[in-house]
């Protein structure tokens, strides 16, 4: 009889497996059919709103008009209809505070009529502002406690919708969260602030080139989201992925990723039918999700979307994070997000593709089919290339994670160093503009076509340079792609970073250019002269080879690109002067908020790194130690018999157990110990620090001793699902 159940029964479960949920039938209810039908959309709003109503929250949607408050009791009430028609008791404004999460507050649309029934109420100014309890929400210092007041304001640019729920529905309507003195306490009020200070400058660079838009000019984003999902049964058995979203033991299994036969494989049946109801609900919400697919580890998988507005694509990124984990449920499944829940196989991340443009010019970044010939795309190729270098070290603070830093370097993710990479035949025109040969950069080679040596087949055009997945920020054709960002982070800090950054360096642009053409220089020379500046004082930071190479991090040092390896040496960037003038200068962000930011990032910092100490501590000493004497005693239990009958009594494995037993009693010791003092420090810099570079090496020498018993202990008695099991458990 096993002295352990919840493994067993974990394993037991699987293979009896049945589903739950009814199969879907997309026959019946077709994609095209229901996409955004739970979305008050240009469609509801054009069908339903007055039309001078329409066409005024329209300007303010296309165009970033100011919003006319005296149409907000008419879209309040239309909106309020729509949602009961749809089964809609309640409505809440969606907003995302500085843990990173999504917070919702639900309120009904009933209120006593004073005859003893009901009405329903949904007045303008409940539209446009609520009024959740701030007090228990992260703000860095910015208020007391005590001051509880804080405002949500409507987001009028993403549009409503319906969450469903077995029970009912209710009306979500995204918003920005701010305390009662208007600062920021959320991850979407900066992104607003820096979309418009990069239109502000990106139009300045436009009207040089004699263009004229329309519309405001935006950033787009396209977010990859990976995902581990494994058997909920076994988060229930380990106590570490259930309450830290990792696995803090686990000796690595036979088999892992080394064959790369799980990378684009077959799809398991279940989780198939999981992603489906993923995608369905999805569809329903207006999410414009395309691509499913087996990710390079085994139970790993990705969802990714087409490209949308950054604002909105950060808004269906919190979506299908939250729907990735509820549907899970009912397929009798875990959706883990962390960036790294099993040692020895890839981690997550959610891989950023960021553009910038509109509707009327397109992107931006697109080379066109000569590089070269394009002086637009350069100019704006050149303004990342200077934003990059400049403010990589912000950029790399907007990842920075205790869940990031396991990932980050590792053969999935790129290194810590932020560096561009833009392909070879981009780098030599760009490099020509800094010597000045132009002549040379403009007879740069056209996109060359690949061959595909099979005659029914025409040939297909191939980019101006590979990809490379090492580089943090690599240029992908018509787009940046930035790998760094993390899986369960909101993708909101980064994009606000780049659309921050890139307003600096347009701006900077435009004032190269201005004062250039004001001196009587021709546009062409002048130019040429910017792109030559910035190639000579920032090409440091292009690099098209092995990010993950001893050669390219000496070279990074010579170079003088920062190396901030982990949490504690990123988070310093928040507050750096020239960060600081970055954002007040754009009005993104003040230096209180920043500051802000940075301590509660420190805090959340410390909290998990200690969250994820005590729990090594608590499963050493209850669940793996126990075990382990439990097969010791068996062991010498053994040895004694054999020496009452006169045999050798010593046996190899009695002695590493053993020894094991020592290391892993002393380890947890030492752990504990270094965990008191550093608790003692409270949860600032100083703390981080120790947490980073003391208690997180301790937490691995007792995993040592841990993952060294699971591969001597008799499998009957370990009582924590291994990894074989609930990797290729399916």
């Amino acid at each position: 009889m096993s002295s352990n159940t919840a493994r067993y029964d974990a394993i037991q479960a699987i293979t009896g497996y049945r589903p739950e949920a009814a199969p879907l039938n997309f026959a019946d209810t077709k994609p095209t059919e229901i996409f955004g039908c739970n979305v008050f959309n240009d469609r509801i709003m054009r069908e339903r709103l007055p039309k001078s109503v329409y066409k005024a929250l329209r300007k303010t949607i296309e165009f970033g008009e100011r919003m006319d408050p005296a149409i907000a009791d008419t879209v309040a009430a239309v909106m309020k209809d729509w949602a009961i028609e749809k089964g809609a008791t309640h409505f809440t404004h969606i907003f995302y505070p500085l843990t990173g999460q999504t917070a919702e507050k639900h309120d009904s649309f009933l209120m006593p009529d004073g005859n003893g029934g009901v009405i329903a109420e949904f007045s303008g100014s409940m539209l446009i502002r609520g009024e959740p309890d701030a007090s228990s929400f992260p703000s860095g210092g910015l208020r007391s406690t005590f001051e509880a007041r804080g405002y949500t304001a409507w987001d009028v640019t993403s549009p409503a919708y319906i969450m469903e729920n077995p029970n009912g529905t209710f009306l979500c309507i995204p918003t920005m969260f701010l305390s009662w003195t208007g600062v920021a306490l959320d991850k979407k009020t900066p992104l607003l602030r820096s979309a418009q200070a990069l239109n502000r400058q990106a139009q300045r660079v436009l009207r040089l080139f004699n263009e004229e838009t329309e519309h405001p000019v935006v950033s787009y984003a396209g977010l990859e989201q990976e995902y581990f999902c494994i058997d909920h049964n076994f988060n229930f058995a380990r106590p570490d992925i259930q309450i830290a979203g990792r696995s803090l033991f686990g000796a690595r299994p036979a088999k892992g990723q080394e064959f790369s036969d799980q990378y684009f494989g077959v799809i398991p049946q279940r989780v198939l039918s999981y992603m489906m109801e993923v995608e369905r609900e999805l569809y329903k919400l207006g999410v414009p999700v395309r691509t499913r697919h087996n990710e390079v580890a085994p139970s790993q998988y990705e969802i990714a979307p087409l490209y949308e507005v950054s604002n909105l694509a950060v808004d269906h990124n919190h979506i299908t994070m939250s729907m990735l984990r509820n549907v899970a449920k009912r397929y009798g499944l875990k959706c883990l997000l962390h960036e790294k829940p099993f040692a020895g196989v890839n981690g997550s991340g959610k891989h950023l593709n960021y553009s910038i443009g509109n509707a009327e010019l397109g992107t931006l970044f697109d080379p066109g089919e000569t590089p070269h010939a394009n002086a637009k795309f350069l100019v704006f190729c050149a303004a990342m290339i200077r934003a990059v270098h400049k403010f990589g070290g912000l950029l790399r603070t907007t990842v920075a994670s205790a869940g990031n830093d396991h990932r980050l370097g590792a053969n999935e993710a790129p290194p810590a160093i932020m560096s561009i990479f833009l392909g070879d035949q981009l780098t030599e025109v760009f490099e020509a503009f800094r010597a000045g040969r132009v002549e040379e950069a403009a007879s740069g080679k056209k996109r060359r076509a690949l061959n595909l040596g099979v005659d029914t087949l025409p040939s297909l055009p191939a980019d101006p340079g590979d990809r490379n997945r090492t580089s943090p920020v690599a240029f992908t054709g018509n787009r940046f792609e930035f790998r760094a960002l993390g899986s369960s982070q909101s993708a909101a800090g980064s994009i606000t970073a780049l659309n921050a950054m890139m307003a600096d360096s347009l701006g900077f642009a435009a004032d190269w250019l201005e004062r250039k053409l004001a001196a009587g220089t021709p546009f062409n020379a002048a130019l040429e002269s910017f792109i030559g500046h910035v190639m000579d004082e920032h090409s440091a930071v292009i690099f098209n080879g092995d990010g993950y190479s001893e050669v390219w991090h000496k070279e990074a040092q010579r170079r003088g690109l920062p190396n901030l390896r982990n949490t504690p040496e990123a988070l310093p960037e928040l507050v750096r002067p020239e960060v600081v003038d970055l954002y007040e200068k754009h009005g993104v962000l003040n230096r209180a908020e920043l500051k802000a930011r940075q301590e509660i990032y420190l805090e959340q910092y410390c909290k998990s790194v200690r969250t994820e100490a005590n729990l090594v501590i608590r499963m050493a000493r209850t669940v793996i130690f126990p075990a382990g004497m439990r097969y010791q005693g068996e062991l010498a239990a053994t040895a004694a018999q054999m020496q009452a009958v006169g045999k050798e009594a010593r046996t190899r494995t009695l002695d590493e157990v053993t020894e094991c037993l020592r290391g892993l009693q002393d380890a947890c010791g030492r752990l504990e110990a270094v965990l008191a003092d550093v608790e003692a420090q409270g949860l600032g810099m100083d703390a981080a620090r120790r947490y980073c570079n003391d208690v997180l090496p301790q937490m691995l020498e007792v995993r040592r001793y841990a993952d060294q018993l699971e591969t001597r202990v008799a499998d009957d008695l370990w009582p924590l699902p291994n990894y074989q099991e609930i990797l290729f458990g399916k």
